[in-house]
């Protein structure tokens, strides 16, 4: 009984060992859309001045006008892809602040 004991721990720790890595990055991946979820939208957002977003993505960002990029990404009919230009786009804005910021220092 104990020899069998031994080759299921032992069995359990090489698949350990084997899937460490995809474990790691599996969290690591869960850790960035947690970021990613809570990222705030400004209130004062300007939803005309985003290039190429979907019509229909726009047009329900300007009727909810979310919060956080996780409220964004629920919102029926906005796809991954509006969400990614919409993200790009803040980092843009996050970007030239900053700049802006360090020039009055």
């Amino acid at each position: 009984a104990a020899e069998g004991l031994d080759d299921k721990i032992i069995e359990l720790i090489e698949t350990e060992i084997k899937y460490e890595g995809y474990i790691s990055k599996a969290m690591d991946q869960v850790a960035k859309m947690k970021r990613m979820e809570e990222k705030r939208i400004p209130a004062n957002i300007d939803w005309d001045d985003i290039d190429s977003i979907a019509t229909e993505a726009r047009q329900k960002f300007k009727l909810i006008n979310p919060e956080t990029i996780g409220q964004a990404s629920r919102i029926s009919g906005v796809n991954p892809a509006d969400i990614s230009i919409l993200m790009v786009y803040l980092e843009g804005k996050n970007r030239s602040i900053s700049k802006n910021q360090e020039k009055k220092a």
